[in-house]
């Protein structure tokens, strides 16, 4: 055999080796990783979220989302009547799950905004007794929203200025040391809804009152006007009272000076012995919507006890939880901000605030339009 002819037979055989050896375990390898790449690198489903800043968040929904392989994109509002602009400006479909006051669900589902849910889907016997049948969140025996978190609204203020029971009283506001120095976060709702408190409107409620009362809390709300440094989106909110320029505001409360205590601001938040205003977050499926079992699946782990953790402590502002669960797993994740919230069984906590008859769901009018109040708020800013 000559040099060249037995070269040609090596390669042959080494072809030949690799195709039965070498070929065959690169196959081997080969057919998992298409397998599992597919899996792993998949792009992920797309959840468009209506919501309050935070809700979309990687602190709240990191976990989530590595679990079913989705990605958030969320759409942030501030205030009730944002909310329904938003929606009614946007084709029908496009919010996936939208995250509202309790307050305007009723309007939502009036508009076909949202789905109708199936109660055995969530953990509703794990509710305490007061939040099982919250208001509005049901409409002939069915269901349109589930709640997630809440927490109470009166006077937050400066703590190196006004004492806890200066604060405990709504007139605090019209005292010459807080001239200039009162601020509003701008909405009407929770500022109109404290202040009718003010006036002692609780019976049946600050937001269902009559002529007369109504005329009464316009004259009341005017004339706080000489005590006001100015009116405030949600982040200047924050500021404005870290940073001095306000130093009492009514209408808002731990949701804003809890976050601001964690960065060493002297700031704190009260119920006045006239009542507070309970605000209420729930999540609703949007109308429409080709992700519903999705949705499902995650309102059904926010309302369990790892997403009642994250709930509470969320990064944008703390909130109150309504289910048992969510009380058990904030106490063993995080013992001192389950104290500082009030969720401790066994001792005077947040619910029995709502037990007691200080607080009152925050609710749109009753005998007047929601322009009614926004048009006189607008009056109140320009005054």
């Amino acid at each position: 055999m000559t040099e060249k002819r037995r070269r040609t037979a090596l390669q042959q055989t080494s072809r030949r080796n690799f195709l039965k050896t070498g070929g065959a375990v690169a196959g081997v390898l080969a057919a998992p990783l298409v397998l599992t790449g597919r899996k792993a690198f998949a792009a992920p489903t797309e959840i468009n979220m209506l919501a309050w800043y935070g809700h979309g968040e990687p602190d709240v929904v990191d976990e989530f989302e590595k679990m079913h392989n989705v990605k958030f994109k969320p759409k942030y509002y501030a205030g009730g009547d944002n909310m329904l602009a938003l929606i009614a400006q946007s084709p029908p479909g496009t919010y996936d799950v939208i995250l509202s006051d309790a307050e305007f669900v009723q309007q939502l589902d009036a508009a076909g905004y949202i789905e109708e849910m199936n109660p055995a889907d969530y953990p509703l016997d794990d509710l305490f007794p007061e939040y099982r049948n919250f208001p509005g969140h049901w409409k002939d025996g069915r269901l349109y929203s589930v709640i997630v978190r809440f927490g109470y609204l009166g006077v937050s203020f400066n703590t190196t200025i006004v004492s806890h029971e200066e604060a405990s009283d709504y007139n605090v506001l019209w005292e010459e040391k807080l001239a200039g120095k009162v601020g509003h976060f701008d909405w009407h709702l929770p500022n109109l809804g404290c202040l009718s408190l003010r006036d002692g409107n609780n019976d049946p409620s600050p937001f269902d009152i009559g002529d007369g009362q109504w005329k009464r809390l316009r004259e009341t709300t005017l004339s706080l006007k000489p005590q006001v440094g100015g009116f405030f989106d949600y982040g200047g909110t924050f500021s404005s009272l870290k940073n001095g320029q306000i130093h009492a505001m009514c209408g808002i409360g731990d949701w804003i000076t809890g976050v601001l205590q964690k960065d060493g601001a002297p700031v704190d938040s009260v119920v006045p012995k006239q009542g507070g205003i309970q605000w209420t977050e729930s999540f609703s499926i949007g109308k429409g919507s080709k992700k519903q079992d999705l949705v499902k699946t995650f309102i059904q782990y926010m309302t369990s006890g790892p997403g009642q953790v994250r709930s509470a402590q969320m990064a944008a502002y703390p909130g109150i939880l309504p289910y048992r669960s969510g009380w058990k797993a904030l106490q063993a994740a995080n013992p001192a901000e389950a104290e500082r919230q009030g969720m401790v069984s066994g001792k005077r906590n947040a619910v029995d605030l709502r037990r007691e008859g200080h607080i009152h769901f925050r609710d749109i009018p009753r005998q007047q339009s929601l322009e009614d109040w926004n048009d006189f708020w607008s009056e109140y800013k320009n005054a």
